[in-house]
């Protein structure tokens, strides 16, 4: 029994580590900040051994009180999809958003509530 101990441990550190990457996100690169928020970039990328691949970023500006807009491009399919949204601050958060690359095929529409308690 004890043999398997250590063995299972072994597994779920494996689980975490790969599923570690799935849950990273991009970093949001600021450009300027002031007592009002902040505007950043954050790119699209993706790395190899030796080198990053950038395939589009979004640009976006974030606000003290939580607010937000953003705008940005992802070039990694057959066309370019361009996307935009926003969501409000506060205790209740609302939250909208559009992508497409403008085919009927790869649309979407998104929208969200958010409750902090």
């Amino acid at each position: 029994m004890n043999a398997a101990r250590p063995r299972s441990l072994v597994t779920l550190l494996v689980i975490a580590a790969c599923s570690a990457g799935a849950f990273a996100q991009t970093p949001k690169v600021p450009l300027t900040s002031d007592e009002q928020g902040s505007v950043y970039v954050e790119p699209n990328a993706s790395s190899t051994e030796t080198s990053i691949e950038t395939r589009g970023a979004t640009v976006g500006v974030q606000r003290k009180d939580g607010s937000a807009t953003y705008t940005g491009v992802d070039t990694s399919g057959a066309q370019p999809a361009y996307s935009v949204g926003g969501s409000t601050g506060g205790d209740v958060s609302f939250s909208a958003g559009a992508k497409s690359d403008g085919s009927k095929a790869n649309t979407g529409v998104k929208a969200g509530i958010t409750i902090k308690y």
